[in-house]
């Protein structure tokens, strides 16, 4: 697996291959590089949509000289549990902190939710965010509150009495029914206007089409979520714990099963 800094002609190569449509992993697989280095070159520099070749060769470039500055006492790489690879946890988190702020997130609330997620605890005090992500405490509380208000997360207090900011495995559930229910008032809204506009001009049927289509979604979500639920706390299976593959005994009977079963031949079944 290659490695490096990716070069000016292979960003050029990204940018034709998001102009053509193509994933990150065939983009991937024809510069020979990991997926996950596409998607965070693309997505730390615009999205799939804006992303321009020599933008994110200059952005890279300042970045560079950046780190070659004289790293301010405190920043030096946080010792890793398990074992883990510090550089390689960083990418990861750049990685997920890129995807995240592409799907809509803010820049500074994807890395303090990446940043969270990311530790085994799955929670930190606002001065654990502070140290791990080297901004203000007033960037913290900011993103804090848009996350919480997006039901991203949620506060505790610990034995000294701290508040901790915490992702736990509820959190994302919370996070979908929230947003199934924001959702729900847009509908409210967009039927109501339906009133003011006027039945059946053009902008009432846009509206009451919106509604109808928002409506159906935010129920689907809400369904799935419920039923969904469970995987969130599923336990990582062992291979002794996993059900066997291949035919059972109803298969391996074959067509002679069925037609006693129907008391008749093929036709029966």
């Amino acid at each position: 697996m290659p490695g490096g800094r990716l070069t000016q002609p292979e960003r050029q190569q990204i940018a034709l291959g998001l102009a053509d449509g193509l994933a990150y992993a065939e983009i991937a697989r024809r510069l020979d590089r990991p997926t996950s280095t596409i998607t965070r070159e693309v997505m730390r520099n615009g999205g799939p949509t804006a992303y321009r070749a020599e933008t994110a060769h200059r952005a890279t470039e300042r970045r560079a000289h950046r780190r070659k500055q004289p790293a301010p006492k405190g920043t030096e790489a946080l010792p890793q549990a398990h074992g883990r690879d510090p550089e390689a946890m960083r990418a990861y988190e750049e990685t997920f902190t890129a995807v995240l702020a592409g799907s809509g997130m803010p820049t500074m609330m994807s890395r303090v939710m990446a940043c969270l997620t990311l530790t085994d605890t799955g929670s930190l005090t606002a001065a654990e965010l502070v140290e791990r992500l080297q901004v203000s405490p007033a960037s913290i509380s900011k993103s804090i509150a848009f996350l919480e208000s997006q039901g991203f997360v949620r506060r505790e207090r610990d034995d000294r009495r701290r508040d901790r900011y915490v992702v736990d495995d509820d959190i994302w559930y919370q996070s979908m029914i929230a947003s199934a229910r924001s959702t729900a008032q847009i509908v409210e809204i967009a039927r109501q206007g339906v009133g003011v506009l006027g039945p059946e001009t053009p902008a009432a049927v846009r509206l009451e089409n919106v509604a109808r289509f928002l409506d159906f979604v935010s129920e689907s979500i809400l369904r799935a979520a419920e039923q969904a639920r469970e995987v969130l706390f599923a336990k990582p299976e062992t291979e002794s714990a996993r059900p066997e593959t291949g035919p059972g005994p109803e298969t391996e009977t074959g067509p002679e099963t069925r037609e006693d079963a129907t008391g008749g031949g093929p036709e029966a079944s």
